[in-house]
């Protein structure tokens, strides 16, 4: 997807919401669809039943009141329609006639033939007579007396009714019903019947086919009005975030880094994305600023050399008995030296950190002060993971300073504590004030008593040593010595062990 944001969360938001209203639309309509279809199917269940009961309960098929405006059929085993409503004309595209005439109800002949009294059952009071004169109870029948037969009562099948869905026609107009049957077993041995009656399925599709309209309609505008409050919204909650951009790209036209984005009153992102937006800003002029000093700085201290070097090329030109080559050569020295001071720490700037291997500090040590009158003072002999030449350099930078400034006695202590190597160059020197200790890791630093080009170098040796330390993960910090002179203290992780 292209083109804004705004955009792409308006249409992004308007296709969820309508998703969400489709499924749910067709849940509702299926919902309703089988509900209706289920009332439909209890009422043509009611009505079966009711008319079952009435059977079962002795009501002769001729007074049963047939609902005219729901199709009722009642059947006997064979299938023949002993009944049917009025004005039912078809069922299932079969016609539907229902009997001429009224049969005759099942119970008149089982009735009437239970009812009338044999000549076996008459007594006479005359035999009564003769029965007490025999000693037998007065009032007592025959053994040979017939009682009265019971008539056999009705009963409607037991389980479910069985459905159906199927057409009829009523009063003219076919439509599609659900059936619910039912099975009668007549009183008095009438037989079995099957009750049958329907409830129209039209009415539930109608309602349903209306309700799908009104989703229809009613979806566009719904969703018509989602995207424009989306597209409202997220104008709003994304006009900070186009005053930071207008702002950053002022900055960038105008390469005014001292300018910062505006910060929303809000606690959100944005407001974050802002705060840490010009925290950027802030970190990048530092970076503009100490890049334009390095420059500024470098230029200067390759100036003097430069310049010494061709005063004094351009005297033994002109009087070559004048040339002083020891002069000369300290002078190209001194600017080879600053000259690899300088692309060691352009290196350093731009994240140049060569393969570590596992280096024994206590052989570096001995190493970095062979041919030097400082003195050792091993206490533990950690490993540490770096490199070499740079370790070195470091040392070899600490040591010089401490040479630069002793008066008696430089001291190398070694130990380990904290999981960390600690190696200290100490000296008995004036030492160094405490408002110096973090300016003298400067580049281009050197404090008043070493100004001068011959003694205190261009002020690189300690930056260069901070800057390595900390590419290896370490620290280097000043403090006073047991001497009183300054103790440079050394801090590296120690190597895990193999």
């Amino acid at each position: 997807m292209r083109g804004s944001l705004r955009t792409r969360t308006t249409v992004a938001a308007t296709a969820v919401v309508a998703v969400a209203l489709v499924i749910a639309g067709l849940a509702v309509v299926l919902l309703l669809r089988a509900n209706l279809a289920s009332q439909a199917q209890l009422q043509a269940e009611v009505t079966a039943q009711q008319l079952a009961s009435q059977l079962a309960g002795g009501t002769p098929i001729t007074k049963l009141d047939l609902d005219d405006e729901r199709p009722v059929r009642i059947t006997n085993a064979t299938g023949k329609v002993l009944a049917a409503s009025e004005k039912l004309t078809a069922l299932n595209g079969q016609p539907v006639q229902p009997p001429t005439a009224n049969p005759k109800p099942a119970t008149t002949s089982a009735t009437s033939s239970a009812t009338r009294p044999t000549p076996s059952s008459t007594v006479t009071n005359d035999d009564n007579e003769g029965d007490d004169e025999r000693g037998r109870g007065g009032d007592e029948p025959d053994d040979d007396e017939t009682s009265t037969p019971q008539p056999q009562p009705g009963r409607v099948a037991e389980g479910d009714a069985e459905y159906s869905t199927g057409t009829a026609t009523v009063d003219g107009r076919t439509a599609e019903y659900r059936f619910a049957a039912l099975k009668v077993t007549l009183p008095a041995g009438g037989g079995d019947v099957t009750v049958q009656a329907g409830a129209e399925l039209a009415t539930a599709r109608d309602a349903v086919s209306s309700v799908s309209r009104t989703m229809l309609i009613g979806l566009p505008l719904l969703l018509a009005v989602v995207a424009l409050v989306t597209w409202m919204v997220t104008r709003r909650a994304l006009a900070p975030v186009e005053a930071i951009r207008t702002e950053l790209a002022g900055i960038t036209a105008a390469r005014d880094l001292r300018r910062r984005v505006p910060v929303p009153d809000s606690r959100d992102e944005v407001a974050r994305l802002a705060r840490t937006t010009n925290d950027t800003l802030t970190a990048l002029e530092t970076s503009v600023a100490q890049q334009r000093g390095f420059v500024a700085d470098a230029s200067h201290e390759l100036r003097s050399p430069i310049a010494s070097l061709r005063t004094q090329l351009e005297v033994a030109a002109a009087h070559p008995e004048l040339l002083e080559l020891d002069e000369l050569l300290a002078d190209t020295v001194r600017l080879q030296h600053l000259a690899a001071d300088l692309l060691l720490l352009a290196r350093l700037d731009a994240g140049d950190h060569p393969d570590p291997e596992r280096i024994q500090v206590t052989d570096l040590v001995r190493d970095a002060v062979e041919g030097r009158t400082a003195r050792l003072d091993l206490t533990a002999e950690p490993v540490v993971l770096g490199n070499k030449t740079r370790l070195s350099r470091i040392l070899g930078n600490l040591l010089d300073n401490a040479e630069r400034h002793t008066r008696q006695e430089v001291r190398v202590v070694v130990s380990s504590t904290g999981g960390q190597a600690v190696i200290q160059v100490q000296d008995d020197g004036p030492g160094v004030p405490e408002a110096d200790r973090d300016r003298i890791f400067e580049r281009f630093v050197r404090l008043d008593d070493a100004r001068s080009r011959d003694e205190g170098g261009a002020g690189l040796g300690l930056a260069i040593a901070r800057d390595l330390a900390q590419a290896h993960g370490g620290t280097l910090t000043v403090t006073t010595s047991p001497q009183g002179g300054a103790s440079f203290n050394l801090h590296l992780p120690l190597a895990p062990s193999s």
